[in-house]
């Protein structure tokens, strides 16, 4: 739904003459970024952003599923207004973490960045991002994925460790004004794109790097390995000091942190 009647109408409205204007409402689909993902590369939705009240098939890194009751949350993807070099891809899901927590902060609501995708108050997961693009020989249509646990449900699920945090348990945030500030944001920092070292240090500043301790599961491990993060890699892998002065660069694609 296109309209400016749907609930984040006004939003578009008040974003008239950016880029990222163009909003689609709907009510449930299986997953935004799927949605998203057979318009990369149309002209006629750059800028897009596709919001849900309910996703069937919401997805997280590496196939895992992202679960909201309906209406608790915002669920968006928003697809980049130009191109990027294929090369620079790596960077973006860190470039829309920081978008989103400087949302989040200008209405109220303090967030730390957790590698990879992650952002939790008090280390309780309140938001996480997933892109997804298109690559034709060096170049990529990109689009943003963003979930963000907004109102706490009445019946909260109780199976997830440990327990999600929402927005609302810090303050009342609207769902459409935190989907203008998001906008509002993605506009005035485009531009961090074309340089993905500066956008790769801003994100270490704002994820307390180096020195943050994390814990780390490589895939077909049984345990988990405590590190301190020093950085990020060029290809967003996270360069760890293991305590005995060796250091290892743990890939996106094979492990995950844990808290």
């Amino acid at each position: 739904m296109d309209s400016r009647a749907h609930p984040y109408g006004r939003i578009g409205a008040e974003l008239a003459g950016s880029p990222f204007a163009a909003i689609t409402y709907v009510a449930e689909t299986d997953s935004t970024n799927a949605d998203a993902a057979k318009l990369l590369g149309r002209r006629e939705h750059l800028g897009r952003s596709i919001v849900a009240e309910h996703q069937r098939q919401g997805r997280g890194r590496k196939g895992r599923r992202w679960t909201s009751q309906p209406g608790s949350s915002l669920l968006v993807t928003s697809i980049l207004p130009r191109a990027l070099d294929a090369a620079d891809v790596w960077v973006v899901p860190f470039w829309v973490a920081l978008a989103v927590r400087e949302a989040l902060a200008r209405l109220g609501v303090t967030t730390t960045l957790h590698w990879p995708n992650d952002l939790s108050i008090e280390e309780r997961k309140v938001a996480g991002v997933l892109c997804t693009s298109r690559i034709t020989a060096d170049t990529a249509w990109v689009a943003c994925g963003v979930g963000i646990n907004v109102y706490r449900p009445q019946d909260p699920q109780t199976d997830v460790a440990p327990p999600a945090a929402y927005c609302d348990d810090v303050v009342s945030i609207d769902r459409a004004r935190l989907l203008g500030a998001i906008l509002r944001e993605y506009d005035a920092t485009l531009d961090r794109l074309g340089d993905p070292e500066r956008t790769a240090a801003l994100w270490e500043a704002a994820a307390g790097l180096p020195g943050a301790r994390y814990r780390i599961l490589k895939d077909g491990a049984t345990e988990a390995f405590e590190a301190t993060a020093l950085r990020l890699g060029r290809d967003g892998g996270l360069v760890v000091d293991l305590g005995d002065g060796r250091l290892e660069t743990i890939a996106l694609a094979d492990a995950r942190a844990l808290r």
